[in-house]
């Protein structure tokens, strides 16, 4: 209905853990060091199937590729903003480390 916001719920999640000691506590497929953002990536920005990122990924199954991309859609916000500032942090390293190859 026009006007209404969408109700917000929380779902569970278990594949999708956080360790501060597993790339730097960004949200992990639990047994992995495979990111949640890397699938939404994938997903969203290179419009790969789940199916093709399991292809691409043997050690992940599909439970656990449709849990990363429901987990992202719920922390959207939260999940661009830290790739955003991670891409920022890239170019600057860019800047002051030449490139190897000339």
């Amino acid at each position: 209905m026009p006007g209404q916001a969408l109700r917000r719920e929380s779902t569970n999640h278990p594949f999708i853990v956080k360790n501060r000691d597993i790339c730097a506590g960004s949200p992990t497929i639990e047994g992995t060091r495979t990111r949640v953002i890397d699938v939404a990536i994938e997903y969203e920005m290179l419009g790969r199937s789940p199916d093709e990122i399991i292809s691409s990924h043997p050690h992940l199954n599909l439970p656990q590729v449709h849990d990363a991309l429901s987990f992202y859609y719920e922390n959207r916000d939260e999940l661009d903003q830290k790739a955003e500032q991670d891409e920022e942090f890239i170019a600057r390293l860019k800047k002051k480390i030449p490139p190897r190859i000339s």
